[in-house]
Formats: C-alpha cells, structure tokens, sequence
C-alpha cells in the first residue's frame, strides 16, 4: 500500500439515531447520562417470519455510565414487531421491550477481547448491539396465540376461525375395488 494511504476506521453518521456522543460524559468514574431518543428501524431487523418493519420508530431510553475501561451503555428499546404466525399464517403485530447492555471502550484502551465495542472517537453507535439484542429475543417459531390451531392440512382452511371443520375420512385407493365391489352388491340386494 503507497505511503500515506493507510485506511482509517470510518466514524459513525452523528446525524443517525443510533450515534451517541459521549462528549458532555466526562472519564471520570461514575458520571451519569440519561438519553431518551426515537430512531427509525433499519432493514433487515428480523428474521424471515418476524421482524421490526423499516422505519418503525424505536423508542431508546439509556443511561450512559462511565466507567474505568470505557462507556457502559444499559437501558431498554421499544420496537414494534410484525410477521405471520408460522401456523395459522395471520399477520401478527407486538410492542416489545428489548433490554440493552454493553461496555464500549474507551480508545486505546486494551481488552482481552478484540471484537469488544469501541468508542470512536466521542461517538457510540447502538445499531450492532440493537441488532444483536432484537434478533436474539426474536421468537423462532412466531405464532399469533399460543393455543393456534394451524391450517387444514388438506385444503388449508384456518382452524382457529373454523374449529367444526371436518373432511370425510378419504378412502385409501388401494381398496376402491373392494367399495364398487360392496355398492353393486347392495344395488342386487335391492
């Protein structure tokens, strides 16, 4: 690489929702900011099923501790979650609450662990840890009540709305012979 052309870590946007400065915290062990703030959800906040729609608001309200190695950032976030129920397929919606925790160091300040979160510069940006926290809390299996009880598996009709819902019993077609066989007998009968 030419000389004077090293890469540097790009800062995050201070404009995004998710950027907080650190500037009026000073270094000094157990100084306190409180933070409330309402950003717009990213993309691909969820899974397939389920997921935080983009540009949902997400209501943040953080306490920001300084710490010796760092900023210790703990609060919660409030997001709107929407899907389908993996058995019924219905749209479902929920307000959660995600609880947020994580120690952004300081710069220059040594940890054991490389992939720890790091200050840059004054600025934290919450959107990784957000991510991390959403996803995690995420049901695998979404369903709109736990007592769902899915679609007919022959022609799809939802149960929960059609709980009477019956087929007649099909007959295995190995055996249709033995049926036309047993109705010409009782047309002779007759």
């Amino acid at each position: 690489m030419p000389k004077g052309t090293e890469l540097t870590p790009s800062l995050p946007d201070p404009r995004s929702g998710f950027v907080l400065d650190t500037h009026d915290l000073s270094r000094r062990a157990g100084e306190v900011l409180e933070i409330t703030r309402v950003a717009e959800a990213p993309a691909d906040l969820g899974i397939e099923v389920i997921g935080v729609p983009l540009g949902s608001p997400i209501e943040f309200n953080l306490q920001l501790a300084s710490v010796g190695e760092g900023v210790l950032v703990t609060g919660t976030a409030e997001v709107l979650l929407k899907g389908n129920c993996t058995r019924c397929l219905e749209e479902i919606s929920s307000v959660e609450l995600i609880d947020l925790q994580e120690l952004f160091c300081y710069p220059g300040k040594e940890l054991d662990d490389e992939e720890a979160s790091r200050i840059e510069g004054t600025l934290i940006d919450l959107e990784p840890i957000l991510r991390d926290a959403v996803v995690l809390d995420l049901p695998f299996t979404p369903l709109c009540r736990p007592d769902c009880a899915g679609l007919c598996p022959e022609c799809g009709e939802n149960l929960n709305t059609a709980p009477d819902h019956r087929h007649t019993d099909a007959i295995d077609p190995r055996w249709n012979s033995l049926v036309e066989w047993t109705q010409t007998e009782d047309e002779t009968k007759n």
